[in-house]
């Protein structure tokens, strides 16, 4: 007598379990996405590596030390004990906003023989005005900025600076001090 609850209960959690997993039918109906589904987290643009523009590469020549070129391009993101004759400079972008997937990759080589440039490999690298102008967002609008410098007209109203004798102050004085000698005489 004291299993009949017992089996009641376990055959009510096995019924529950095989009923849980009945299959559903395969059509489902289409909805558009409610405001929690929309909303997405802030992507941050990442940039690693080196940015080498076709202006920063024109510098280097062949012939040049090795110091030379860390000065122009800075150091290189990979140095391989393998190839002690070649650096290697990366830039890797990714846009988070951006439709296609694949971020953007630019690596340059620059090959050594006996401590002095020897040849660049390179593919067709932007100019730096084109790389900044790749970076905007161009989904943000442009702001509208004043300009900066004035009009020839704005110039002649301006008034003329006056020059006073009390406008020009005197060489700055320190305090007045006296120290003991730092050696006895």
């Amino acid at each position: 007598m004291r299993f009949k609850p017992l089996l009641s209960l376990s055959g009510c959690l096995a019924l529950a379990l095989i009923g849980g997993c009945a299959s559903r039918p395969d059509t489902v109906a289409l909805r558009a996405p409610n405001v929690l589904e929309r909303l997405t987290p802030y992507r941050v643009d990442i940039q690693q590596g080196n940015v080498v523009t076709r202006d920063q590469l024109a510098l280097i020549k062949p012939g040049m030390p090795r110091e030379d070129v860390r000065d122009i391009l800075g150091s290189p993101m990979l140095t391989d004990v393998f190839h002690a004759n070649r650096w290697d400079f990366v830039f890797i972008s990714q846009r988070a906003g951006s439709t296609d997937k694949a971020p953007t990759r630019l690596a340059v080589a620059v090959h050594f023989k006996n401590g002095v440039v020897e040849r660049i490999t390179a593919p067709d690298l932007p100019t730096e005005h084109q790389f900044v102008a790749g970076m905007v967002d161009r989904r943000a609008p442009t702001p509208k900025v004043p300009p900066l410098a004035l009009t020839q007209a704005q110039r002649d109203k301006l008034p003329l600076p006056v020059r006073s004798e009390s406008a020009v102050s005197p060489l700055p004085q320190g305090a007045a001090r006296t120290y003991p000698p730092l050696e006895p005489r």
